[in-house]
């Protein structure tokens, strides 16, 4: 009899219950125990609610608190030597230290997982000696147990995936680290055996990368250590986000187990599995249910996949599941009061997801007429959707069309453009800018939220909205930047903040995910053709360039960011939804000029999430992705300036097609990983502008002058000084005034130095 699992639980609660808890103790507004105990209060509500539902392999240690990643180094005690660590269980002061930084060292660097937004901490090898400090994954299964009886299936990042997303170690050590690392990982399984755990899920989605054939060695090494050391514990070998590489080498993996993803990875793997076959004393982990779309799920066709899958493997050997965590969806639909009911029938959340989970498992298993008639509902929900007026704007679709089939370029070459620009702006060598969002204090959060109840005018918060406006170009100027924003003050999220002018999109009042620690989004959600309304940033923007001679930069989120950032469609490609963005804010650039404004900075942070992890899909997503960017900036004068900027990610593989968007400057946040990007440009010539971020605005140290002027001289080397612009590496909106101004005016004392040295 087939069975239903889940990889993984939302962690934030809700209401985002595990994110005000976090900060109120980062706060020092509640102690360590409250804080420990509000924590587990949450997390076994969320087990309650999945046993409430029958899942019947439920997750435990999927729950953080803060990254998953994080807390495997913790468990093995591999902490940065900056924070002169002493051996024993890691503490909450440091683990928080590690994450975000202290007033003594730098916070260790953060990067995308894998092709989502979620962010992880980037374990650093370098010094450490790993030994197990705490075995979590059984705290999480006693406690369970304990407290709900539930018999849970503890989750373990595994040690190929932890050490491939590790840094500080050289490729020829590959093997001497695992050689240190594996026998603390059977320490944790033996330990977890004898505590009487039946199934244990150790996650390696580092198999649906490109991998070689020393690593495929590797991981048989690994798992026949573990099934010799711990013979009686079964164990789930699990992939996510695409299907497997060398299918067939996995397949035999001394395991009980192997989940597969059959939504992303649906078309390799479901094709391997028909080839090739599957092994019949093994469970297949279906993840038919897809853990990162917000979609309800097309039941007929889910019904009809696992029919094809029981022909292959024994019925009772399947696990119905979803295709990854359920981290990356928000928690329920149920809560949702405000959207459109053909909308909200066709959204199906994490809780949501559970039932379509279980309903399945049960419909492969009796089919009957409670099957039928869910199948039924869920026919209904997708035509009533599908036939919406908001997916069938056919001069959307028709204007769109023609323009793709052109390729955008800019009327003259960045070499002659950068000369008129010159021209036209007279800047310093060096120039300086900042990101673009200046922090949003309580105040300004409050006054939002008294104009959306309706309880202040549009006008008395556009008043409000100025008087920001004011105070931050007045202290931009007194800094002593070069280039201005005005700090989007108005805006709650850069995402958000478009979609909500935009047609096409809707917007929950409980959608948040998890993007990297506390930070949580509220991603749109893309439902319908997209189309340019009004102008959406001229008010504010025209505004703050009338208080200064300074050029203000227009601010915008650019087309790749907001799908990538955003829950999308599926009836259409995300090729056509990036067009479609990409049309209607190419409007909105054009309304900035019109309105005067000679520098537009369309921000392109999330370009590399979106990139495939098939390394034969990458180059034409990007060239997609590149298209898009210019379809949105080509039709601007010569003079002016299109800046952009990208966060967090590995840039080396990608920096001809960065250079490519021909953006007059780029901005890249790089503070945390300084070192490498670098070394990338070391290795390649970039010929445009381009500005490193000198300082990590993640943290809430001020980084000291030299420090700063120690990452110029480094980017110096290798990039031309007339080239060069200097900035935080991403915006400020999350820090506080204070700490702001103060490494602000650090940053301008950094680049004065650093232009007595380079205008000699």
């Amino acid at each position: 009899m087939a069975k239903s699992s889940v990889l993984g639980y939302p962690r934030i609660g809700a209401d985002r219950e595990w994110k005000k808890a976090l900060e109120a103790f980062w706060a020092g507004k509640l102690d360590e125990s409250a804080f420990q105990s509000r924590l587990q209060e949450l997390r076994l509500n969320h087990l309650r609610k999945q046993q409430e539902k029958g899942i019947d392999l439920i997750a435990v240690n999927d729950f953080s608190y803060y990254d998953h990643v994080l807390d495997t180094a913790t468990m093995f005690g591999i902490v940065p030597s900056r924070f002169e660590y002493e051996g024993g269980a890691v503490p909450l002061s440091l683990y928080y230290g590690i994450a975000r930084g202290t007033k003594d060292a730098t916070a260790s660097e953060m990067t995308k997982w894998f092709n989502t937004n979620y962010h992880y901490i980037v374990p650093e090898l370098n010094g450490a000696t790993p030994t197990l400090t705490e075995n979590k994954p059984l705290n999480a299964y006693r406690e369970a147990k304990e407290k709900l009886g539930i018999e849970g299936k503890p989750v373990i990042l595994g040690p190929l995936t932890f050490l491939k997303l590790s840094k500080g170690y050289k490729v020829e050590e590959t093997d001497a680290w695992l050689d240190r690392l594996v026998p603390l990982y059977v320490q944790v399984l033996k330990e977890l055996a004898e505590a009487g755990v039946q199934w244990v899920q150790i996650d390696e989605p580092i198999l649906v990368t490109k991998i070689g054939g020393d690593d495929i060695a590797r991981l048989k090494t690994i798992y026949e250590t573990f099934a010799t050391a711990v013979p009686g514990l079964n164990v789930l070998l699990q992939t996510y986000f695409e299907s497997v590489e060398h299918y067939s080498e996995i397949i035999q993996l001394p395991v009980q187990g192997i989940g597969l993803d059959f939504v992303h990875g649906l078309t390799g793997n479901l094709k391997a599995i028909q080839d090739i076959g599957f092994p019949a004393d093994k469970f297949l982990g279906a993840g038919v249910i897809d853990g990162r779309g917000i979609w309800r799920a097309d039941l007929r066709e889910k019904l009809g996949l696992l029919e094809v899958l029981s022909k292959i493997v024994s019925e009772d050997r399947i696990l119905v599941q979803s295709s990854c965590s359920l981290l990356h969806v928000p928690v329920t639909v149920a809560n949702e009061a405000k959207l459109l009911p053909e909308l909200k029938e066709a959204l199906a959340f994490a809780d949501e997801k559970l039932d379509e989970i279980v309903l399945l498992t049960k419909g492969i298993v009796s089919g009957g007429t409670s099957i039928e008639d869910a199948l039924a509902q869920c026919d209904a929900a997708l035509l009533g959707l599908k036939q919406s007026n908001e997916r069938n704007r056919k001069d959307v679709q028709q204007t769109v069309a023609a323009i793709s089939a052109q390729q955008p370029q800019r009327s003259r070459p960045f070499a002659e453009r950068h000369i008129a620009q010159q021209d036209k702006w007279q800047l310093p060598i060096l120039p300086t800018t900042t990101i673009g969002s200046f922090p949003q204090s309580a105040e300004v959060r409050k006054a939002r939220q008294l104009w959306r109840k309706g309880e202040w005018s549009p006008e008395q918060y556009e008043s409000f909205i100025r008087d920001q406006i004011d105070i931050w170009v007045k202290l931009q100027e007194e800094i002593g930047l070069d280039v201005l924003v005005h700090g989007e003050f108005e805006r709650t999220d850069m995402v958000e903040f478009f979609g909500e002018k935009l047609a096409g999109f809707a917007f929950t009042q409980y959608g948040w995910v998890q993007s990297y620690g506390s930070r949580c989004v509220k991603p749109p959600v893309i439902f319908g053709d997209v189309a340019f309304v009004e102008p959406m940033t001229v008010e504010e923007t025209k505004y703050a360039q009338s208080k200064t001679t300074r050029p203000v930069k227009g601010m915008l989120t650019g087309p790749i960011t907001i799908m990538n950032w955003s829950f999308v469609r599926e009836d259409i490609t995300r090729e056509q939804i990036a067009y479609q963005l990409a049309y209607a804010l190419r409007q909105e650039v054009e309304s900035l000029e019109q309105a005067g404004i000679g520098m537009i900075q369309v921000d392109e942070p999330a370009v590399r999430e979106g990139l495939p992890l098939k390394e034969q899909d990458q180059a034409t997503y990007l060239d997609w992705a590149v298209k898009a960017f210019r379809m949105t900036t080509c039709t601007v004068q010569e003079t002016t300036q299109i800046h952009t900027h990208m966060c967090y990610c590995e840039f080396h593989d990608m920096i001809d097609s960065i250079e490519a968007m021909d953006a007059d400057v780029i901005s890249i946040e790089t503070s945390r990983s300084h070192g490498e990007l670098i070394h990338s440009f070391e290795e390649n010539t970039y010929e445009l502008g381009i500005g490193l971020g000198v300082y990590d605005i993640h943290s809430p140290r001020v980084p000291e002058v030299e420090e700063m002027t120690g990452m110029i001289d480094r980017a110096l080397r290798v990039l031309n000084p007339q080239l060069f612009w200097i900035n935080p590496d991403c915006g400020l909106k999350t820090r506080g005034l204070e700490e702001t101004v103060a490494s602000l005016r650090n940053m301008v004392e950094a680049t004065q130095i650093a232009r007595e040295k380079y205008s000699a």
